[in-house]
Formats: structure tokens, C-alpha cells, sequence
């Protein structure tokens, strides 16, 4: 499967939904700012940032679409992605990599990305927002504390739930396509299978608006906003997107494995909620038997496969061992760079392409079964769980 530089790549001809993803820095970058971006380490960017399967990834299939041959250094690499412009080379690689719709994750402001609208604009598809639940929260906290509401007051806690619940909804009314929550970033994924009481709520969000608001931390706030996710997943017929797994040092993995979910899965397999579980490395097999034994759940490996690189296949294939079909979608998680929605999709192209050829060749599957297979995961499982975005499955 080695693509020449002109060559289209594996499964080209389908086209993909990348059911979550973030905008893209809308500046041109010198090469420690880029090296930034090409890790989920903190800190400066550095010579060892591409020094990795992400960076022989990008020099590999990216730098062809700028224009480059293959293996080019970093600097020149950089020097022809500075002489393209951000925008141009930002329209090249998300065109590239054959998506034509992208549900977007609003919520994480770091850097200055890209809208959904420019985000659409530059790649020549639809886009459609996500809306965090944390960050929604901790607007609604911030405005509280600005207008004087007082802090710590009964009522004003009570009230700050039922401004983030009007909140979210009015994002939906907007146009959000999906809820998504961080929670495995603040508390760890082992959210208690019942909601939080009133009570108990009202008194830890009037305790986290005494202290200024802020980022929510708060394990009773954390579920709270969890079982709200669920709660207008089933009503609204959202998805509930929840990180799981592999991110930046702000996670502790070993309490990001999806499995800790378990005792809320249950609980809400025939609520009418849907449970996305994403990026979900090194927990991929236990995100397959999840998606295996509870039908609400679906899967991806987004994130995952840029940063692997070659070895997407082999993260996928383990997907695939116990994840329904009909439950694992494409994301890319590209955040920032373009190069990470490209690597994204054209990775994942390479990575299925080189399975389903396998398993024809071993008599597994039909030619037939292998193309309805390919599509429904490249576009038709997201498609046929949320509302508007496509044509449902193939």
C-alpha cells in the first residue's frame, strides 16, 4: 500500500462525515508554533515533535499536497506551507482528505480556530457545531459571577442549573448537532449510574460560585452535568459524545478507560440516550466490547490514528474485533493543524482499505459486503445518529 505522491489514496471515491473535530489556527506558523500543535504534550514545540509517527505521517502524505515530495526536512516543509499561506494550505489538506461534512467542537478556545462556517468555507462541505457541556456551564458560572448574582446563595446556585440547562438547549435550537462532555479530563469516567440529588447539586454549585466559578472540577457538578447529557440525549435525540482515553496531560488515562462507564450504560441502555465514545486509545478493545453489549453506544478512534500513524490498522482492527459494524463512525480530531484532519481521513482510508482487502482475500467478506461495510462507517453510522446531517447509512 505504498501511494506514489499523485496517487489517489485507498477508498478515495467514499466520502467521509468527521463526526468530531475542532476549527484550525487561522495564522501562518513558524516551525516551533506548528511543533506546538503536533503533540499533546505541553509546552514550546521541538525537534522531537517530529520525531514520531505523527511526524513522519505528516512529511509522508501531507507534504505532497502542498506540493512537496515526500520526506521533505521539516524546515522545508514548513518553508513551503509558510509560501502556500495558512489559508490556502489549510483549503488544500481538508479538501484532500475526502470529508464533506464536519461536526465541530466549539468549546475548547486555547488558540484562535476557525468558526464551523469558515471552517466549511475553507473546506468546500457543511459544518455543523457540538456543544460542550463544560464549557456552556462555565459561561453561564462567569456571567452569574459578572452581573453580581450572589455567590453562594441558595437560589442563585439553583438558578445556575437551570441556566445551563436553558442554555445548552438554546446552542441545540441554534443548530448543535451533538452534546459532548470533558468529564474524563476533570473527575475520570466513573460517573455514578443515578444523578446527583438536588440537593446535593444546589449545594456544590452555590460551594463552586462561592469560590469564583471557573473550571468545574467539582465530581457531584461533573455527574450532574453528565446525567444532563444523557437526559437531553434521549429528549432531543442528540448524541452524547463523551472523551474517553488517550489526550493531553490534563487526563489521568487510567481513569479515562471507557469501561469505568459501565454501571451508567447499564443503567441507560433504554433511556433512548446514544453514547459516542471517542478517540478511545489504549482502550480500543474495551470500547469494542461496550459498543458490543450495550446498543446505545457507538465508537470511534478518532484522535488515535494521526498519532499512531502506520499503526492505525492495527488500532482499528482491534476496534473491529467486538464493536458492532453498525456502531464504529470516522473522526478525525483534528485540532488546529489541517494536517491532523487530513492525517485524520487518510489514515483511516489506509487503515480499513487494508483490512477489508484482507478479509476478501480470505473469503470473509463479499465485494458487495465490503462496500456497504466501508461507507456505512465512513459516513452512514453518524449519519443515522444525528439529526440532519446526512443521508443515514448505506
Amino acid at each position: 500500500m505504498a501511494d506514489r505522491p499523485d496517487a489517489p489514496g485507498p477508498l478515495d471515491g467514499v466520502a467521509l462525515l468527521d463526526h468530531h473535530c475542532h476549527g484550525v489556527v487561522t495564522t501562518d506558523l513558524d516551525l516551533p508554533e506548528f511543533e506546538s500543535l503536533l503533540t499533546e504534550a505541553p509546552g514550546p514545540g521541538g525537534p522531537d515533535r517530529f520525531d514520531s509517527a505523527l511526524g513522519l505521517a505528516v512529511r509522508r502524505w501531507c507534504a505532497p499536497v502542498l506540493g512537496l515530495e515526500p520526506h521533505p526536512s521539516p524546515e522545508e516543509y514548513l518553508r513551503r506551507r509558510a509560501d502556500l499561506g495558512w489559508a490556502e494550505s489549510t483549503r488544500r489538506l481538508l479538501r484532500a482528505g475526502g470529508a464533506r461534512t464536519w461536526l465541530v467542537d466549539t468549546g475548547y478556545t486555547a488558540h484562535n480556530l476557525t468558526s464551523p462556517d469558515e471552517l466549511a468555507v475553507l473546506a468546500d462541505g457543511r459544518a455543523y457545531p457540538v456543544t460542550r457541556l463544560e464549557a456552556v456551564a462555565e459561561n453561564v458560572g462567569s456571567a452569574a459571577r459578572d452581573s453580581g448574582a450572589a455567590a453562594g446563595n441558595t437560589g442563585s446556585a439553583a438558578g445556575w442549573t437551570d441556566s445551563v440547562e436553558q442554555a445548552v438547549r438554546a446552542e441545540v435550537a441554534a443548530g448543535a448537532v451533538g452534546l459532548k462532555t470533558v468529564v474524563a479530563y476533570r473527575c475520570g469516567l466513573a460517573v455514578p449510574a443515578e444523578p446527583p440529588s438536588a440537593a446535593t447539586v444546589t449545594h456544590a454549585a452555590g460551594r463552586w460560585l462561592g469560590g469564583g466559578g471557573g473550571r468545574i472540577a467539582d465530581p457531584v457538578l461533573c455527574a450532574w452535568l453528565v446525567h444532563l447529557g444523557v437526559r437531553l440525549s434521549a429528549e432531543l435525540g442528540l448524541p452524547l459524545q463523551v472523551h474517553t482515553g488517550f489526550g493531553d496531560p490534563d487526563v489521568r488515562l487510567h481513569l479515562a478507560n471507557p469501561a469505568l462507564l459501565s454501571d451508567l450504560l447499564a443503567r441507560t441502555r433504554h433511556t433512548g440516550a446514544v453514547f459516542m465514545l471517542l478517540h478511545c486509545w489504549p482502550y480500543q478493545r474495551d470500547a469494542g466490547y461496550l459498543a458490543h453489549v450495550f446498543g446505545h453506544v457507538r465508537v470511534d478512534v478518532g484522535l488515535a490514528v494521526p498519532y499512531v500513524g502506520i499503526r492505525a490498522r492495527a488500532v482499528l482492527a482491534e476496534l473491529l474485533e467486538l464493536a458492532p459494524f453498525r456502531s464504529v463512525c470516522f473522526s478525525s480530531d483534528g485540532y488546529g493543524l489541517p494536517e491532523l484532519h487530513f492525517l485524520g481521513a487518510r489514515l483511516w482510508r489506509r487503515a480499513l482499505a487494508g483490512l477489508v482487502a484482507d478479509w476478501i482475500a480470505d473469503d470473509v467478506l463479499t465485494t458487495p459486503d465490503a462496500d456497504r461495510l466501508v461507507r456505512r462507517l465512513a459516513a452512514g453510522n453518524a449519519a443515522a445518529v444525528y439529526p440532519g446531517v446526512g443521508d443515514g447509512p448505506g
